[in-house]
């Protein structure tokens, strides 16, 4: 069997992204938002997903994909038989005025390099997931697409008749083409454009020299951060898991979901990330965007949220062929409608650092401290409450041994911050829940086998729970960790350090690809009990199995080495971050030496 790989880079600016194939095909693009409807939407359906390419006259090419040095900058080289040039592509994000510019633009830049190389353009944006046909007005040097929800416009110095009808012609100079939503360019084309690249290709390089990073694999984890901050959608707050719908997490599996919306835990561990790298501003975003949420009218907290907070995400099949025919195509997600009661920890443990960070402490942190609160008492309410559990089961309620993890965890953070505003009651509180969420974690202990399961009363095995270790909750150097360890990795590890989610039959029946995160898990736990050198040697296994551009997918076929699930994922890129920094400081070795 072949190895599969996703051949696309993303581009971004935490105001929407998209996917360029190595074929400079724009391959996916939503807009106004993460969750709106795609322009281009190849990706799912080469005919309905419409198509924004530049590629030469003829086939007989070879392409080559990279990023300009630290930046979510893409670049695109083709050689071709009668010459040579690349293709630019950028979302602009860049300081203007003082303020973050992040206008829903995608800009191409077009550069002979050799020879004549002839090209041939197409710009063919759909509306409604492909239901919609733009009709097509020319001006003077621009294309409207009409018919869509906002005004659509392509400025270029390209003819627009080639463009319009498809037709090759030479590159003898560099061309530009700029996408926009809404607000059409404004100023010179050229030096507009011009000026607009330098900018976010100085945004991003500071960004990553502002970057709190350790030496072990420095690139591995940068592109890593990069790829967090596209997930970030920084009008609300909220950060999406993946920016696309429907990659199944292995073929035939119609395990194909859509991953555009905010689900808390994955915020938890994003967000974790991105402060541990030094950027402490998402924090404060996704505090307003938790402060939005938390105190609705029945108390309870979602699994997962729209980017906007404005609707529900109804679950609906639509009728596309699939990604590589894989079907149904689905948009929305059904698990709003779950129960997750880890989210309130996850959630206690994110605004931690709001009182213990002298970065982000603020005089009147009264409706944080509300919201503490509040997510405090919803652990006390749902300590023996089943739940759907991390992997969200549909249909299956258990008392979750990792949902208890996260009740113990938010627990321990809501005490700190008790502590650090004196607040007396609250820390009494949150100890005695402390107590109880250890006490349901240890009803999971499997005394025969050395092991703790995924649930209470359960014999299953679950990968999450070497978060036990990773989260403290198990000393690391005692014969009970190594052993509940050795059971999981007896159970559930693939080759390579791979790992699979759980050893049991779900909804859609058995587990067929490995879950990244869970590897990466995994080479943290190696760490904890001084198991350095094996973790680094699957770490630097793991790195094989991202795509040509150093992205990750969700899942990894064990046998093939594919990648499958929705992508990028963040998942995958906060594990390998969370890995390599583990790794580093057990390492510990001045990065001068």
């Amino acid at each position: 069997m072949t190895k599969h790989k996703y051949n696309y880079g993303i581009i971004g600016n935490s105001a929407f992204s998209a996917l360029v194939d190595r074929h400079a095909n724009v391959g996916w693009l939503c807009w106004p938002r993460f969750d709106s409807s795609f322009l281009f939407g190849t990706l799912l359906d080469e005919e309905k997903g419409g198509g924004f390419s530049i590629q030469p006259e003829w086939d007989t090419y070879t392409s080559d994909q990279q990023y300009i040095f630290n930046t979510n900058v893409l670049e695109t080289t083709f050689n071709c038989e009668d010459g040579k040039y690349k293709v630019i592509d950028f979302a602009p994000r860049l300081i203007k005025y003082e303020r973050i510019y992040k206008p829903l633009m995608l800009v191409r830049k077009i550069v002979p390099l050799e020879g004549r190389p002839r090209i041939k353009v197409s710009c063919n944006p759909v509306g409604n997931y492909g239901e919609i046909t733009p009709t097509t007005t020319f001006g003077s040097s621009h294309i409207r697409f009409e018919g869509l929800e906002s005004q659509l416009r392509l400025t270029t110095n390209i003819p627009l008749t080639y463009i319009h009808q498809e037709q090759a012609f030479v590159l003898s100079e560099t061309k530009y083409m700029v996408l926009a939503w809404g607000v059409p360019l404004e100023g010179p084309l050229d030096s507009t454009v011009e000026n607009m690249l330098d900018h976010t290709i100085e945004y991003w390089q500071r960004w990553v020299r502002n970057t709190a990073i350790e030496q072990f694999h420095q690139e591995a984890v940068i592109r890593s951060s990069l790829t967090l901050k596209l997930m970030t959608y920084q009008d609300t707050g909220a950060v999406i898991a993946s920016p696309t719908t429907s990659l199944p997490e292995y073929p035939g599996s119609t395990r194909n979901w859509d991953f555009r919306y905010c689900w808390l835990r994955n915020a938890y561990y994003t967000l974790k990330s991105l402060h541990d790298l030094g950027h402490v501003g998402v924090l404060k975003d996704f505090a307003g965007f938790v402060e939005n949420i938390a105190l609705n009218e029945d108390r309870r907290l979602k699994p997962l949220y729209p980017i906007g907070m404005d609707k529900d995400p109804l679950e609906k099949i639509l009728p596309l062929k699939g990604y590589r025919g894989e079907r149904p195509v689905r948009i929305g997600n059904q698990a709003f409608e779950h129960v997750q009661n880890d989210v309130y920890g996850q959630v206690l443990v994110t605004l931690l650092p709001f009182f213990t960070d002298a970065r982000l402490k603020q005089e009147g942190n009264q409706t944080l401290l509300s919201t503490v609160k509040h997510c405090l008492e919803m652990i006390e309410q749902t300590l023996e409450e089943p739940d759907n559990g991390l992997w969200e089961f549909r249909g299956i309620f258990q008392l979750h041994c990792y949902t208890a993890l996260f009740h113990w965890a938010g627990s321990h953070a809501a005490r700190k911050i008790a502590r650090q505003t004196g607040d007396r009651k609250m820390e009494t509180y949150a100890g005695k829940l402390i107590k109880k969420a250890a006490e349901i974690i240890e009803r999971c202990y499997d005394e025969e086998r050395g092991v703790y399961t995924q649930a209470v009363g359960s014999k299953n095995l679950d990968a999450s729970l070497l978060q036990l270790i990773n989260m403290g909750y198990l000393k690391p150097h005692s014969a009970k960790t190594r052993q509940h360890l050795k059971v999981l990795e007896e159970n559930l590890m693939a080759s390579g350090g791979l790992f699979y989610r759980y050893d049991h039959d779900d909804d859609f029946g058995p587990q067929q690809s490995t879950y990244l995160l869970c590897a990466f898990w995994y080479v943290e736990a190696l760490v904890k009990l001084n198991r350095t050198d094996e973790a680094i040697e699957i770490f630097e296994n793991l790195l094989t199995h991202s795509n040509h551009l150093g992205l990750f997918s969700q899942d990894v076929d064990e046998k093939t080495g594919s990648q499958w699930g929705n992508f990028p994922q963040t998942f995958s890129h906060v594990g390998l971050i969370n890995a390599a920094f583990t790794i580093s400081r057990k390492l510990d070795k001045p990065i001068y030496m």
